[in-house]
């Protein structure tokens, strides 16, 4: 068993036009003193990392690497959530996730996709010169406006859905199996890979591709209704990255997983600060620790309540006193007998 790494912060819901939250050397320092030891960074923004540049060269990830160890942290995973959305868009929510790509392709779907499948592809190699052995995206969704079958689904559709994702993330997957980085993609609603079984379809079709992972969310799970313990059992091998989230699921007669609509404070599922929410963490790292987890205990900070400088600083230290550091030895070596081969055969009677 290893004890996993942390605590981290993913930067995504932090970075912001004012200091400390627009640069990667303030936002290293600020990470630091809030108690994290980790970061990890989107790649949209340049004034965090130049995935291009990245993507080319080893000095400047070098470099990189530096400025944010001048703090005491280190940069664990690029993530391409935004991106990878792009990969693969219904057309109903064209217009809405247009904003995340360059206003010069806007309304051009198959050149949004051409540039986002790019992009990824881009943060592979930047991933590779950085070091780092995991990348964090999501899978992006053809199918999400028919997750409920009515109307009717018709026969086929799913199928075709899913094959033609696959075939968009395939050469991705191959991209990053060439420079030996992992491919994590979390599991997530408004994703067609929503939960363990549309990931293990989506598996199946890319031939259970060394490269495709799981960035495990418990908040994801908890608010579908999901026993996110088991999945652990179910999916451990795959499991690369954690975000640990928190989430509370208080449905009643008026509503539940659905929403009604409403914003997140009025939703009976939204999610909390560490620790505020509905989920048992310290099941959670025992699992991870059973399941000897070697990556890192990840912060993603969303909650619909708490300032989230107050849930990034509760946050570092909840995760630290999560964290497990495994035991090395057997809690009864104290008696162990120190008995051989011989031994064991006469204590069973066998000679």
């Amino acid at each position: 068993m290893r004890t996993l790494k942390g605590p981290a912060i993913f930067l995504a819901q932090f970075i912001a036009d004012d200091e400390p939250f627009n640069g990667l050397d303030a936002m290293a320092k600020w990470a630091a003193e809030q108690g994290f030891v980790g970061m990890q960074v989107p790649i949209g923004n340049s004034a965090f990392v130049d995935v291009a540049l990245a993507a080319q060269s080893k000095d400047y990830c070098d470099e990189l690497r530096e400025r944010v160890a001048a703090h005491g942290v280190e940069i664990t995973e690029l993530s391409t959530h935004l991106e990878g959305q792009l990969v693969a868009v219904h057309p109903a929510y064209d217009e809405m996730f247009d904003g995340f790509a360059p206003a010069v392709l806007r309304g051009n779907a198959a050149a949004r996709t051409e540039w986002a499948t790019e992009q990824v592809k881009l943060a592979a190699r930047a991933s590779r010169n950085l070091g780092l052995s995991e990348h964090a995206t999501f899978s992006g969704a053809l199918l999400w406006p028919y997750m409920y079958p009515w109307p009717q689904r018709p026969q086929g559709l799913v199928d075709e859905g899913f094959a033609e994702l696959a075939k968009r993330w395939r050469p991705i997957l191959d991209a990053f199996e060439d420079v030996g980085v992992n491919l994590c993609y979390e599991i997530h609603p408004g994703e067609d890979l929503h939960d363990g079984v549309t990931f293990e379809r989506f598996l199946d079709l890319v031939d259970g591709h060394n490269r495709a992972h799981i960035l495990y969310d418990p908040s994801h799970f908890a608010l579908q209704g999901m026993d996110y313990l088991r999945f652990i059992d179910h999916y451990h091998e795959r499991i690369r990255m954690f975000h640990v989230k928190d989430a509370e699921l208080n449905s009643d007669g008026r509503s539940g997983v659905y929403g009604g609509y409403q914003d997140w404070l009025q939703r009976p599922g939204r999610f909390r600060s560490l620790g505020d929410g509905q989920i048992d963490f310290r099941a959670i790292f025992s699992k991870l620790a059973e399941y000897d987890f070697a990556g890192w205990a990840v912060l993603e900070w969303e909650c619909c309540l708490k300032h989230q400088e107050q849930g990034a600083r509760e946050g570092a230290e909840f995760i630290r006193d999560h964290i497990i550091r495994v035991t090395d030895k057997a809690f009864d070596d104290f008696a162990a007998a120190g008995t051989d081969t011989d031994a064991n055969r006469r204590i069973l009677g066998l000679d």
